[in-house]
């Protein structure tokens, strides 16, 4: 990341004129610092407003914080010259100017590593499906594998802490507090805390929850600089575009030797899948879930997905049909599709609905998608989109 030199910024202190941007009405702002200028020495973004140029000089006092701190009285001095790109940041300003009276650092670095912790915990401590029924304060979730399906079980309490995925969010931090009665069958859950040994038993800490949406179709037509890919949706051929954002996720489903012919005939590669799945031994009870599968399998890019390939994105319920904003995107997904079809005994993909929603006769409930438990899977939290 790009961090202020020290003898740079000295220099910049005493010869800054105006700020070029006008500073929010807000004396007092959290934001994210977005680059740094040599006319006006630092660019900071605050949540839900247009970013600004500030100054900071010579009188600025700069702390520092660890991320999940609720309070400042933990804030250990520190210099403007550890500000780098993608810091949130507390910001004061001086009255009538653009001038940074004081500025409390929260480092890129640092919330990387809490995250990837945190979703380390998830992995470890959680466990993620569709809500196939709530009973008293016990909720059931429906899980498949290759292997078959599961119904596990989460314990809640007044402890428990709930949140709910806005529409239209990919965003973790956007879920907003929630509570029991909210959530529906048919939902996508994600919950962690003590779990059972045989993993099929959760006493929660917490519970995320949202309803998804689960659509497989052939990619028309890809445009990388607006991060837009244009499918036709599998069964009911209506166009969709998907739109990605920095949070969103693209996943390549690895092409196993034989797997094309298998694929052709619908079932799985030539040999079966590796040990384990796609990476790492099988979790208590049975076989690896999708969403291990999915976790482990190759990031991918925009530019990776190409017109005619088949993939399965996942995302929130959104204000229109034909455009939903993408959690989670797997390419190469047709033999996914095919044996999700065998298994549900389908065969046409369910089109976008959520997870859950009525289904044609002979179908599951959620589609081929849903029923194979992909909303879920793909839209979990162990499978960031849901993740935090």
């Amino acid at each position: 990341m790009k961090r202020i030199a020290g003898s740079a910024l000295i220099l910049v202190v005493f010869t800054l004129g105006p700020a070029s941007a006008q500073a929010p009405a807000s004396k007092s702002f959290i934001g994210t610092v977005t680059a740094f200028k040599p006319d006006t020495q630092v660019e900071i973004k605050p949540d839900n407003a247009p970013a600004v140029d500030l100054k900071l000089t010579a009188d600025t006092i700069a702390q520092r914080v660890v991320p999940g701190e609720k309070t400042l009285k933990n804030a250990v001095p520190a210099s403007v010259t550890e500000l780098a790109i993608g810091d949130r940041v507390l910001v004061t300003l001086e009255p009538d100017n653009s001038n940074v009276r004081r500025i409390i650092i929260m480092s890129a670095t640092d919330i990387g590593k809490r995250d990837e912790a945190d979703r380390q915990d998830w992995n470890t401590r959680g466990i993620s499906g569709i809500v196939a029924a709530k009973n008293g304060n016990t909720i059931t979730l429906r899980i498949r594998s290759f292997q078959g399906e599961t119904r596990p079980t989460i314990t809640v309490s007044d402890q428990t802490k709930f949140r709910r995925y806005a529409p239209d969010s990919v965003k973790f931090r956007d879920a907003k507090p929630s509570k029991l009665d909210e959530i529906s069958v048919g939902d996508q859950l994600r919950a962690r805390g003590a779990k059972s040994p045989d993993g099929l038993a959760v006493t929660a800490d917490e519970v995320v929850f949202g309803t998804f949406l689960t659509t497989a179709g052939s990619v028309v037509s890809v445009d990388a600089a607006a991060k837009e890919i244009s499918i036709k949706e599998a069964g009911t051929g209506k166009p969709l575009v998907i739109k990605l954002t920095s949070d969103s996720r693209i996943k390549q489903m690895p092409i196993f030797p034989g797997m094309g012919a298998a694929a052709g005939a619908g079932g799985p590669p030539s040999g079966g899948f590796p040990p384990g799945g796609f990476g790492g031994g099988p979790p208590a009870g049975g076989g690896p879930t999708l969403a291990q599968m999915v976790e482990m399998m190759p990031a991918g890019t925009v530019e990776d997905v190409k017109p005619g390939q088949t993939i399965i994105v996942s995302s929130t319920k959104g204000a229109t049909s034909d455009r939903v904003t993408g959690i989670m995107l797997l390419a190469n997904a047709e033999m996914l599709v095919r044996m999700a079809t065998m298994q549900s005994g389908a065969g046409a993909a369910a089109g976008n609905r959520p997870s859950g929603a009525g289904a044609p006769p002979g179908m599951p409930a959620g589609g081929m998608l849903g029923g194979m438990d992909l909303g879920g899977m793909l839209g979990g939290i162990g499978l960031p989109g849901m993740g935090p």
